[in-house]
């Protein structure tokens, strides 16, 4: 029963937070940095992707040019990302929704709706400051 309970736990909003980075003004997250929250390897969630690939047009989802990768890569202090042999694909708020689609594990359903929320509030976030810059002006 533990085990059942532990995959229940929901993650602090900071770990998502973190990883939500900004490419092409667009806010998106990394093919390893969900499947390592969905639980699955990020071969998986890769393949599960391209045998649906209908479902994620270039405003969905992308993969990242050589120049954007390495440029990700050296903002981290140490490298984790060892030797990867293919760009990594990142996915944007839609693309992250349309995952739901694919991968259905319980626990990709439950992190895949934290992610929205967060996606929710961010925006939210961003709209308060607006309006506060504005009412300042």
């Amino acid at each position: 029963m533990p085990e059942e309970r532990n995959n229940n736990l929901m993650l602090p909003d900071e770990i998502i937070m973190n990883k939500i980075y900004l490419i092409r003004d667009q806010k998106v997250m990394i093919d390893r940095d969900l499947a390592e929250l969905y639980g699955v390897d990020t071969k998986v969630l890769k393949q599960q992707v391209k045998r649906n690939i209908e479902r994620f047009p270039g405003d969905f989802m992308f993969e990242l040019t050589k120049e954007e990768f390495d440029n990700l890569r050296s903002q981290f202090v140490t490298s984790s990302w060892g030797g990867a042999r293919y760009l990594p694909m990142v996915f944007t708020e839609q693309g992250v929704a349309m995952l739901s689609s694919v991968l259905r594990s319980q626990q990709a359903i439950r992190v895949n709706i934290q992610i929205m929320r967060i996606f929710t509030k961010i925006r939210k976030m961003l709209t308060d400051n607006l309006s506060l810059k504005l009412d300042v002006e």
